[in-house]
């Protein structure tokens, strides 16, 4: 499986950071595709992240698992990408693994795509108009769709993620992480 994660200037730090973290200790193979000119991307809160690709050098429609992370800024630039919206569309179309936290759920709403499905996202980022059900949950999974709140639910998001492409890594970045108590007992293999 590869996933490919699009960063555009002003992206949630976490969201993308904490999710990479999760998909890289479950062996996922995970590309940082950068939405501008440069590969330095400028985070929500200022930190410098340089991607690995450019997303005009990249072709989105080849990855397993697409994943938009949030930020109100870098919400707004993902959507006015022409081939951001595109590969979002055909992401989901092809039944492939669509992946929005925190704001960028709305570009989803937007392009129609969040009809007749459960969601979730950043409160206030949700409408009506999206023709689905806003669920305040953590992480949601309506078919091939996964949505996320925001930056506190990110481990919760990425982890649904790593359900769905490598289930068998779960227990191992649980205990990695420490993430659930029953771990507690368990010597890291």
């Amino acid at each position: 499986m590869r996933c490919a994660i699009v960063l555009a200037a002003g992206f949630e730090d976490c969201e993308a950071m904490i999710t990479i973290d999760i998909l890289r200790r479950a062996k996922v193979s995970v590309d940082l595709v950068a939405e501008g000119e440069s590969l330095e991307v400028l985070t929500s809160h200022g930190v410098k992240l340089m991607a690995e690709k450019l997303l005009k050098d990249t072709d989105l429609s080849s990855y397993d698992v697409l994943i938009l992370p949030g930020g109100k800024l870098g919400t707004q630039n993902l959507e006015a990408n022409d081939a951001v919206k595109d590969a979002v569309t055909k992401q989901v179309e092809s039944r492939k693994l669509m992946c929005a936290i925190c704001a960028a759920p709305s570009i989803l709403g937007h392009l129609g795509l969040l009809k007749g499905r459960k969601y979730t996202c950043f409160p206030g980022f949700d409408d009506e108009s999206y023709g689905g059900s806003y669920q305040m949950e953590l992480a949601v999974q309506d078919g091939n769709v996964i949505t996320g709140r925001g930056m506190g639910a990110t481990i919760e998001f990425a982890r649904m993620i790593v359900k769905n492409i490598a289930p068998e890594a779960l227990d191992h970045v649980d205990y990695g992480i420490q993430y659930e108590h029953r771990f507690r007992d368990l010597k890291q293999n």
